[in-house]
């Protein structure tokens, strides 16, 4: 059903009957989005005058040169330091995790924060520490495991970000045009699609909340059109996975856990209220207040290389002139080519197959 052809013919007719003879830009804030509509040439299928960007959907890509910085000392500083695949090849000021593992650092992959709390078992001598990076989707796992009490042998390096409040920073950039949100369906799961209601009711922005099928996508783009001809509201596409409320379970375990505060997020900056830190009740699982952890000055972007532009949506990853030359998926020299789900990664893997 949501790859059948008619149907999708059918979507893209009403798509060109509503579209305008002026240029909208509607933009997704999910790497999944990204990877649907690369994948299947969704750009291709539209009218000239809607182009769809890729805000900063990608939590690896986000996370600042600092707090990989922080891994790297910790790696090197006689820690063994745990984090997910895509983490460990993002580019920290000097080096990524994986050079830091070369050159003598114990540095692990895991699929789970449970992997982590397993191997700190199976290892009582050794201090582990958990790089907890991804959204309000991950963030979740890391706050049940907390509550759980793991082994003292474990603490966590945590780079959590909050996605609404990155939306509400990239309408603050004056110089990028925004008709629509396409918010993602997996942070909405945990959320509530509610979550997003300050868009369409603060800003007047057409908002939608959306699966990751090509259909999912493209019944977004639809829903957006119909806004910006009836009025702004929240539509939830994704109403097969998405309540209103989301899974109060998992934002319990949340705000039991975590404070919300400031943050940096590569290739924006600081934003208010956007990073989730443990409550002073968890200090013995902090790393940062367990450790003088001493990283120096600190550099998100690589010269030449343009992630920062592309992470907001502000240019497509060929108008890099690092993209695909100096930059590949080899070798990345920005974190945006480093992550499955990094806007350059998706292009580069489509523009080679």
């Amino acid at each position: 059903m949501f790859q059948d052809k008619a149907l999708t013919q059918l979507i893209i007719r009403k798509i060109e009957d509503l579209a305008p003879d002026y240029p909208v830009r509607f933009c997704h804030i999910c790497g999944t989005h990204e990877l649907a509509i690369t994948r299947f040439g969704l750009r291709a299928l539209l009218p000239p005058s809607i182009e769809v960007i890729a805000g900063p959907g990608c939590p690896v890509c986000i996370v600042p040169a600092e707090e990989v910085d922080e891994a790297i000392w910790l790696a090197q500083n006689g820690l063994t330091l745990v984090t997910f695949g895509d983490m460990i090849r993002v580019p920290g000021t000097k080096m990524s995790l994986s050079e830091a593992k070369a050159t003598g650092g114990d540095v692990r992959m895991v699929y789970s924060v449970t992997e982590s709390v397993k191997m700190a078992m199976r290892e009582p001598g050794k201090n582990f520490v958990f790089f907890a990076i991804g959204f309000e989707t991950t963030a979740p796992t890391v706050a049940a495991e907390v509550l759980r009490g793991p082994p003292k042998n474990l603490s966590f390096l945590t780079s959590h970000r909050l996605i609404p409040p990155a939306m509400k920073a990239l309408l603050d950039i004056d110089d990028i045009q925004i008709d629509g949100f396409i918010c993602p369906g997996h942070v909405a799961t945990i959320i509530g699609a509610d979550a997003f209601s300050v868009f369409p009711d603060t800003y007047k922005m057409p908002t939608v909340v959306a699966g990751f099928e090509s259909i999912d996508v493209l019944m977004a783009i639809l829903m957006l059109l119909k806004q910006m001809k009836d009025g702004a509201r929240l539509d939830n596409e994704y109403a097969r996975s998405v309540t209103k409320e989301g899974n109060v379970r998992a934002q319990t375990l949340l705000k039991e856990v975590f404070d919300i505060v400031d943050g940096g997020w590569r290739g924006i900056g600081t934003i208010s209220s956007s990073t989730y830190k443990l409550k002073d009740a968890f200090f013995d699982y902090d790393v940062r207040l367990k450790y003088d952890i001493e990283i120096g000055p600190t550099k998100d972007i690589t010269s030449g290389c343009s992630c920062h532009l592309i992470i907001i949506g502000k240019i497509n990853p060929p108008s890099c002139p690092m993209y695909l030359k100096s930059c590949t998926p080899e070798h990345p020299l920005g974190p945006c080519m480093v992550s499955h789900e990094g806007t350059c990664n998706v292009w580069s893997r489509q523009v080679r197959i």
